[in-house]
């Protein structure tokens, strides 16, 4: 006999507009005001890395946690798409749904501690829709952030423009949501459908492998995504590297960077920390920075996302010149 399972019918769900937020538009960076501020003497280096790559057609991989949608770093990273400067962004389930309640309402994030004593976190009717992007890119071959990026861009959103998942509809630049069942308040719904979910996620995850195989050359940022960033990162680049070793090709030779608060010295960083030390099971670190690397070489910038992604935006800017020109083969020169 199988086990008994929770009934979601018996779950009441409230509309969004009952929900008290924490973050409203005010906290989008308006890409015209931001100059370069040298907080990390690695800025420089890490925009010139990126330029070259993709000057070389390579790719330059942002992956990131929910915190960078909820610091109001959207339309920043909306531009440096535009641009051609970044070829694939990826999410996790959170980021998504910060993104998605952004567009739809101009508001997102609610108490946790409030709300998880009402019973209620996590229940809005509307965040929900979610779910249905879901069961939509199972039906239709797509992932599920391009499912997510249609939705928003084709649904009359309000606030689209704010939304990273339709800039990259609109651009057709891969942003890719890396789900983990479970972990997101719309696992929670009534209308979540594990099977369609998983499915739309392996998609994005496929999608996210097939780019890691242009990294040679290339760049990988990751801000501030402790399991999703190192995990889903370290599985593409085995699959990739699997391939192009059957090709007597390498995939070694690009620069690496993790964007945290961890107090992290520079000089540590290509080494794995031992187990005795608590550092160890930071995963970014040992993960990216030290392990996968090869014959490239990896970086730590410490601070927060409000500061640290508006200053990687204008140093890009600024070395790129403005200069750079979408071209349809996905490649951005000057």
């Amino acid at each position: 006999m199988p086990f008994e399972m929770f009934d979601r019918s018996r779950l009441k769900l409230k509309p969004l507009a009952e929900r008290v937020h924490d973050l409203d538009l005010s906290v989008m960076i308006d890409p015209a005001g931001v100059k370069p501020v040298v907080r990390h003497p690695t800025m420089d280096i890490l925009a010139e890395r990126v330029i070259k790559a993709r000057k070389k057609g390579a790719a330059v991989i942002m992956a990131m946690g929910a915190h960078v949608i909820r610091d109001g770093c959207a339309p920043l990273l909306i531009e440096l798409m535009r641009r051609g400067l970044i070829t694939h962004f990826a999410l996790n389930g959170a980021g998504a749904i910060h993104d998605y309640e952004f567009a739809l309402i101009g508001k997102t994030t609610e108490s946790v501690a409030r709300y998880i004593n009402e019973g209620q976190f996590g229940l809005w009717n509307e965040t929900g829709g979610l779910n249905d992007c879901a069961v939509e890119a199972a039906c239709d071959g797509i992932g599920f952030g391009e499912a997510i990026g249609r939705r928003i861009e084709e649904g009359g959103f309000p606030h689209k423009e704010y939304s990273l998942l339709a800039a990259g509809f609109r651009y057709h630049v891969p942003v890719t949501v890396h789900v983990s069942i479970g972990c997101d308040i719309i696992h929670e719904h009534p209308n979540c459908d594990g099977a369609a979910l998983g499915e739309a996620s392996y998609r994005d995850f496929l999608i996210y492998a097939h780019s890691v195989e242009r990294l040679e050359s290339g760049v990988f940022l990751e801000f501030g995504s402790a399991v999703m960033g190192p995990e889903v990162y370290l599985k593409c680049l085995a699959m990739a590297r699997n391939v192009a070793h059957q090709r007597g090709e390498k995939i070694a030779r690009f620069t690496a960077a993790v964007f945290d608060l961890h107090d992290i010295e520079d000089k540590e960083i290509r080494e794995t920390p031992p187990k005795t030390d608590a550092r160890y099971y930071f995963r970014p670190w040992k993960t990216i920075m030290a392990r996968t690397v090869g014959g490239g070489e990896s970086f730590y910038v410490r601070g927060r996302h409000s500061e640290t992604v508006p200053d990687l935006y204008a140093k890009l800017l600024e070395k790129a010149g403005g200069n750079f020109e979408i071209k349809g083969d996905g490649v951005y020169v000057r």
